[in-house]
Order: C-alpha cells, then structure tokens, then sequence
C-alpha cells in the first residue's frame, strides 16, 4: 500500500508497508542516514546560520562562513541600522550538487512595527571546507544590494512639499529651504590660522560677527571633527561660495532646514515652532531601509511606505509686531528682552531679544530676574485677596498674588521651552514685603511678567499659545481674578502712565503702563487694547530706558512696511 511521502530536507522517500505491518529494512536505514546528515552536515549549517541571525548573534552567525571578520562587521551594523526591527530569516530550499557544494534559497523577512514590514527572497551557497561546511559569505545574503562599504539603515521618510509655518494671518512665515553648510575641517587643513583667518573675512558680508579667532576656539575643541562656520541662504551663497571654495579646510554642504521666509524675522519664538512642525512632520513620517555609500550619499530605498504630509502649521506671530519687537531691542546697549501676548486668545504674537541677550541664552522664555518695583502691583493683589494693608503684605502673600497673575505657575506650551518664573518658599516667605532684599526671591520671566501684563487685561490668566488650536496645558486653576484686584491693578497701569520716567509714551494716550528699575533690572509692562507685553533690561543705564524702548516698539508698529 502506498503511503503519504515522508519529505527530509530534499530527499523524500515512499515507504511500503509490507502486509505484515513491518517497515521495509532498507527504508528505515535511508531515513537514519537522512536524519544524521541533516544534523551534521551543509543544510544543518545553513539553518543554524538563520536561527543565530534572528537572535541577532552577529559573532555566532558569521562563525559559520568563509569569511568570518567580514561577515561580523556587515552582521553587526545590518543589526543596529535596522534596530529596532526584528529579523526572521526561514531557508526555503536545499540542494546538494555533491559531496563538497550546497545551494540553497531563504526567505529574509523583517518586522519594524505595526504593518510595518518587508520580506524578500535571497540565495546562497555552502561550501565544505577544510574545517567543515561553511556558507560563502556575501552581504547580499543578508540585505539584497548590500556590499562590504554600503550600510543599510532604518529611516524616517517625509512627504514633499514639507508643511509650512504660517503666521497669525496666513502669510508664510517659516519654510524648508535649502541651507548651505559651510564647515571647517581640520583634517584637510595644512594651516589652521590661515584658514580660519580667510573663511572669517570671506563670509564678513553676512556674518561679521564671526572672526578667525572664534573659529579657531571652534576647532581647537573640536576633537578632529568638521565645525559650522555659517549657514547660508542660497543667494548669498552664490555670491560668496567663489571666495569660500579654494579655502583649504572648507568643506561645503546642502542641506534642508526650516528657516524664516523673511529674513528680517529673528525670535526665539522661531525655536518653538520649529519643535512644533518638527512634532507634526514626525507624526505624518513613513519609513524606509535605505543603503548609503560610505560618504553617505544615498544609493536606493528598498523598502518602506510613505504617507501625505502634515497641514500646515497656524503660528500665532504677527510679523509686522515682531519686526516692531527687534527694532526696539536692538536701540540698547544692553541685554533686552521683548515679549508680546494677545490677551483675548494668550496668543504669543512676538519675542525679540538682542544680541546681548542671546549671548546668555533665550532669557525672554527662560532667564528669570528679581521683580523689584514691580512687586508693587503683587503687592496691591494680595491687599484685595487676603483682606490687608498693603504695607502689612508678606512677601508670601506677593508670591500668590503673583501666581494669581500667572508668575511661577508651570506651562506647558507645545513647543516651547518656557519658565514663568520662581516663587519664594521656606522662611522668606513670611517676612513683611518691605523688609531688606526678601523681595528679591520673588523671581519672573520677561515671558512670565508678559503673561501677567495678559491677566490684567482680560482680566484672567490666559492659556498662552505658539500654535492656534494648541494651547498650554496647566495643572493650576486659572480663575478669574476678582474683580477688584483686576480694577486696582488697571488703575495701576493708567496712573502709571503718568509717572515722569515714561514721559516718552506721552503720545501714546491708550497705553496703560507700570514700569519700575531697582538695581540692575528694569522691568515694563503695558497693555493696549488687545495687545499686552513685558519688557526687560539687564542693567538699564537709566531709570526711563524701558519707557523709551516701549515707545520705540510702538512707534515701530504704527510705521508701515
């Protein structure tokens, strides 16, 4: 009676079964030989080199080919490209053409997440060498294309046209554009002086800040590696790239970066929404495995699913107010900071800071400075809501005031790396507001005091926000405030309009202001119709430089582009 066949490996025998019920001697001798074979022989080496690469044991799978070293170091960055993917390699087929050579034929399959994943069909032969059966190593046994010098990564992939950052009214404001590079690297540079000199005077029209010395600081700690000198648009480039090119050292690059589509627009500001249109891409990102030359010049994808991009990104800037902004900032000597919030909707329509300030960092968002004077109006706060004299107010009594006005409350803007401020705590926190420095531990942001100027506008403290429709989130209550402190801290600002330091908003009748200089901090906040901002001065060189850059902010604003 024929039986089903029995299939090892390629080999397959009918058995008969004589009428006895008995297996025919010879059938069971053949099928020993069979098994024993596969365990020892060319096919066990080959299912044994699948097994090891889906454990990723890249120095156990490269053991067992003609090229250990070689398979090892293309085993091994096969494995973390592809990380975190999960290999599942399966042998299809063998063949044994003799007692010395095996073909054979796998499956690769590899699984990078939901639906994500890519399979494909790869052949190899193994070889009876003299320590025994070994694959004959290829890199395209493992990834199809795949050499000794190419790599295969996992990437992110993003749709083109990239999205675009427009500004409170539609108008483009950021766009990924084309940057040119320009490094420094040390490597091809006989002369570092001489290079570093001449790279400095031939971007000077551009960047005349940057000097030869401070690139040479760049590169003396560097470790051996490229430095960034500059990033160019692609119309100064193609004025300056002639001087920069015969530069030994100067290595040239293109690249895409989100940048401002106006050149006159520099904020801080242009950090977060960068954050924000870098969280959106990675949201509509697909995938792909993709092989790169040693240079990293990218060879194929072979692999991967892209999706549409992301809509485009609605900022809150106003870019004619930001402009306002800068021209004030830079009229000082010393560092300053502007910030910019409509009140009905906590939208940050601005953020400027000079190049002093930027020295230290983004202080409008994250420096926090002694509110001096401007206690005052924390102090009024805390004269409503806790039923006291003013002069009877503990500087903990200022500090939740102040956190009624949003000053130390913990934001969490998307995108934006921010501090309101800090509030005193400990023994401090008892003493009478007008007793020595204890003041001085109650510490704001320009940003922090900016969203306080809000409040007390609209009379709330608001949820500010760099993106429409994202605002901040909060764990603080934020209430409204009641209604006679909103009414004194108003009258505040309308009678403060008429202290003799802010003489220079005269002419600006529907300001309402409160401004104050103590020691090295000159503090502004003022509001105007749906607008209100803070302003800060690092060691103004007078009591009314906070006035006159207040002046110059709306002076700004009122002339047309």
């Amino acid at each position: 009676t024929q039986q089903p066949t029995i299939s090892l490996g390629l080999v397959a025998w009918e058995m008969s079964i004589p009428d006895g019920g008995g297996v025919a001697p010879n059938a069971i001798a053949m099928g020993s030989c069979g098994i024993r074979d596969r365990s020892t022989g060319a096919e066990a080496v080959v299912e044994r080199f699948t097994a090891l690469i889906d454990k990723k044991d890249y120095d156990g799978a490269s053991a067992l080919t003609s090229y250990p070293a070689g398979a090892s170091a293309t085993l091994k960055q096969v494995f973390e490209g592809l990380a975190p993917g999960k290999p599942d390699y399966r042998v299809t087929q063998f063949i044994g053409l003799d007692g010395t050579t095996g073909l054979f034929s796998m499956t690769g399959a590899w699984n990078f997440g939901d639906k994500r994943d890519w399979k494909y069909d790869l052949n190899g032969t193994v070889r009876k060498l003299s320590v025994g059966w070994r694959i004959s190593w290829d890199p395209a046994l493992i990834v199809p294309q795949l050499d000794a010098k190419r790599t295969a990564k996992l990437v992110r992939t993003y749709a083109q046209p990239s999205p675009r950052v427009n500004d409170i009214i539609g108008q483009p404001l950021m766009t990924e554009q084309t940057i040119n590079v320009v490094k420094l690297d040390p490597a091809k540079i006989t002369d570092p002086v001489a290079s570093t000199n001449a790279l400095a005077a031939a971007i000077a029209p551009v960047a005349p800040l940057i000097d030869g010395p401070e690139l040479m600081q760049q590169l003396s700690t560097s470790q051996g590696k490229p430095i960034t000198a500059v990033n160019l648009r692609d119309g100064d480039f193609a004025i300056l790239e002639p001087r920069m090119a015969p530069i030994p050292g100067v290595v040239l690059e293109k690249q895409p970066k989100l940048i401002s589509a106006d050149r006159r627009v520099w904020s801080p500001m242009l950090d977060a929404l960068t954050n924000v249109w870098l969280e959106n891409r990675d949201g509509h990102s697909g995938w792909g495995v993709q092989l790169f030359e040693p240079n990293g010049a990218l060879v194929t994808q072979l692999a991967g699913e892209q999706g549409p991009p992301g809509a485009d990104i609605p900022a809150t800037m106003d870019q004619h107010l930001q402009r306002a902004a800068e021209d004030a900032v830079v009229s000082t000597g010393s560092p300053t900071s502007i910030v910019a919030i409509q009140p009905s909707s906590g939208a940050l329509v601005a953020a400027a800071q000079n190049s002093q300030a930027s020295e230290r960092g983004n202080i409008a968002f994250t420096g926090v400075y002694p509110v001096g004077g401007m206690i005052e109006l924390f102090k009024n706060v805390a004269a409503v809501t806790k039923h006291k004299a003013p002069q009877d107010v503990s500087v903990g009594d200022a500090a939740d005031a102040a956190s009624l006005l949003g000053i130390g409350i913990d934001f969490r803007v998307p995108g934006l790396d921010e501090t309101t401020g800090r509030l005193p705590t400990g023994k401090n926190g008892a003493e009478n507001v007008g007793r020595g420095n204890a003041a001085d531990s109650l510490l704001a942001s320009p940003w922090g005091m900016a969203i306080a100027a809000a409040a007390v506008a609209r009379g709330q403290v608001p949820k500010p926000m760099v993106a429409i429709g994202q605002p901040a989130t909060t764990e603080a209550d934020l209430a409204a405030l009641p209604s006679e402190a909103t009414d004194r801290l108003r009258a505040m600002l309308h009678d403060g309009a008429g202290a003799p330091e802010m003489a220079a908003l005269n002419r600006y009748r529907d300001v309402q202001v409160y401004g104050a200089t103590t020691g090295n901090n000159g503090w502004l906040i003022a509001t105007l119709g749906d607008l209100a901002f803070a302003i800060h001065i690092d060691d103004p060189d007078s009591g009314d430089l906070t006035a006159r850059v207040a002046a110059r902010l709306l002076q700004s604003l009122a002339t047309p582009d």
